[in-house]
C-alpha cells in the first residue's frame, strides 16, 4: 500500500468517525429535568368502583416543579412512571407530556396517577396512616424522555424523580369524587 494510499484512508477515518461520534457526544450533553415537590401539599380524591377498578380507588395529584438544567431548551415528551408511598408499588402511569421547557427554565405541572382499592393488602400500612392524616412518604420512579432537537430524543432512567410526602404538615387532603 503506497504512503498516499494509507494517508487518504487515514485523513478518510479521521474526517468520518468524529461526525458519527459527535452526535452521540451531543446526545450525551443533554441532561436530564429535575424533578420537585412544590410547596402545594399532594391531593388525593377518593373514587367509588369503575371498570377499571372494581373495588374503587383514588387519584394523587403530585405538584411538581420541573426544571430544564441545560442551556438550550427542549420538550418534555414523555413520563413513565410508579409510585412508592411507605416503599410499596401502588400506581403506575404514562404520560405524554409535551411541555416546551427553554434554557434552566422551570414550570410547575400536576402529575396524576390512580390507584386502585384491588391493590389493598400491600398499601394496608399506607391506607391507616392516610387515615389518621399522617405524612405519607412517597417516591416517584421512573424513565423520563425529551426531545432536544438535533441532540437527539434521549430517555433518561429509570431513576427517582421525585421524594416527598402526600400530607403536608399533617394535612393530607381527601376529596370523595
Amino acid at each position: 500500500m503506497s504512503v498516499l494510499r494509507v494517508i487518504t484512508v487515514v485523513s478518510a477515518a479521521v474526517l468520518l468517525l468524529p461526525s458519527c461520534a459527535s452526535l452521540e457526544g451531543l446526545r450525551a450533553l443533554v441532561q436530564p429535568p429535575t424533578f420537585r415537590q412544590t410547596e402545594q401539599p399532594a391531593e388525593v380524591r377518593l373514587a367509588g368502583p369503575s371498570v377499571n377498578r372494581p373495588f374503587g380507588g383514588a387519584t394523587v395529584r403530585l405538584w411538581t416543579e420541573v426544571t430544564n438544567p441545560n442551556p438550550f431548551g427542549f420538550t418534555l415528551g414523555t413520563l413513565d412512571g410508579t409510585l412508592f408511598p411507605e416503599g410499596s408499588r401502588a400506581a403506575a402511569a404514562a404520560f405524554p407530556l409535551g411541555l416546551p421547557l427553554g434554557a434552566q427554565q422551570s414550570s410547575v405541572i400536576p402529575i396524576e396517577l390512580s390507584i386502585s382499592f384491588s391493590d389493598l393488602p400491600g398499601l394496608a400500612d399506607v391506607v391507616r396512616r392516610a387515615a389518621r392524616r399522617e405524612a405519607v412518604d412517597y417516591r416517584l420512579d421512573g424513565t423520563i424522555g425529551v426531545d432536544a432537537g438535533r441532540l437527539g430524543q434521549p430517555v433518561f432512567g429509570p431513576m427517582t424523580l421525585m421524594r416527598g410526602d402526600l400530607a403536608e404538615r399533617g394535612q393530607l387532603p381527601l376529596s370523595a369524587k
